[in-house]
């Protein structure tokens, strides 16, 4: 009777058209720069494409695949985001698998999980990071972008809250059948919190591809910047000189079709790996919960 409810359903209407209207909203402006990026220099220079491109146009397309310089920064991005991963997936994992146990298990779990909370509120800042950066000989190399990325203690939190809802019962019949530790984690937890760890992967993923600020800070040599930080220098600050592409060369291309195009090759990846995680990510945003 409840679900019957006039009530009930007003209210299921309304967070329906509220739900699609923020669809809505984050989908429009990736057709406008999809669009932009298939027109012509006249109607893009002149804000004339909404939605449908004008002047049809694979140009920008041809320009972009065609400069060294976004090829090299796009494998970059895409090394960065593999290796950050991989890396950063093994840490939070084999961390978050002994600070899950109890006291009675792990005697100073507590201490540990303090030493890791403090550095979520406190950090050294810009200029002690760099410093560190450039003594231990990183500038200027992918490492720099993935080392001090590498834990993510929210990350780690959420995985061991996912660890401690798992059944104790499994743990233990691993270890009266001889099961060490990191057996019973590659071979009881792993399988069972599987869409916990591409969650976190898929969150992973999107911080290092998305990131451009550590890319302009430690890499002075634009040739070793990743994709973001290439972006954020021509688009942000209007720079194509740092693309080594001069805007007379455009010819009947128009930088702002230019730069839509790169924008959405940018997203893209991103765009084409989420529909094969998206029926992890619907499990995994219930990390913590009691499992049955």
């Amino acid at each position: 009777m409840y679900y019957k409810s006039k009530s009930y359903q007003a209210a299921y209407l309304l967070i329906i058209a509220f739900l699609a209207a923020l669809t809505i909203l984050c989908i429009l402006p990736m057709i406008h720069v999809l669009a932009v990026s298939f027109s012509g220099k006249a109607p893009s220079s002149g804000n004339l494409v909404f939605l449908w491109p004008k002047e049809f146009t694979v140009d920008a397309y041809q320009k972009t695949f065609g400069n060294e310089r976004f090829i090299r920064s796009l494998l970059i991005s895409i090394e960065r985001s593999a290796l950050g991963v991989s890396l950063g997936m093994t840490i939070t994992l084999l961390t978050a698998y002994p600070l899950s146990k109890s006291k009675s298990s792990f005697g100073r779990q507590s201490v540990y999980m303090w030493f890791f909370v403090i550095t979520m509120l406190f950090n050294g800042g810009l200029v002690p990071t760099y410093i560190v950066i450039q003594k231990l000989h990183l500038l200027n190399s992918i490492w720099a972008l993935i080392l001090p990325m590498l834990v993510n203690v929210w990350n780690i939190i959420l995985m061991l809250n996912f660890f401690r809802g798992i059944p104790k019962d499994l743990e233990e019949a691993a270890l009266i059948d001889g099961a060490g530790q990191l057996r019973t984690l590659f071979y009881v937890y792993l399988p069972v919190s599987l869409p916990s760890i591409v969650t976190l992967s898929l969150f992973t993923l999107v911080t290092h591809w998305n990131a451009w600020f550590d890319g302009l800070i430690y890499l002075s040599n634009p040739d070793r910047w990743p994709l973001a930080t290439l972006l954020q220098n021509i688009i942000v600050d209007l720079n194509f000189a740092s693309l080594a592409l001069n805007p007379a060369s455009l010819g009947d291309i128009s930088d702002r079709t230019v730069k839509a195009a790169q924008i959405f090759i940018g997203a893209l990846p991103v765009l084409v790996v989420y529909p094969f995680l998206q029926k992890f990510f619907v499990k995994g945003v219930v990390i913590g919960a009691v499992k049955e």
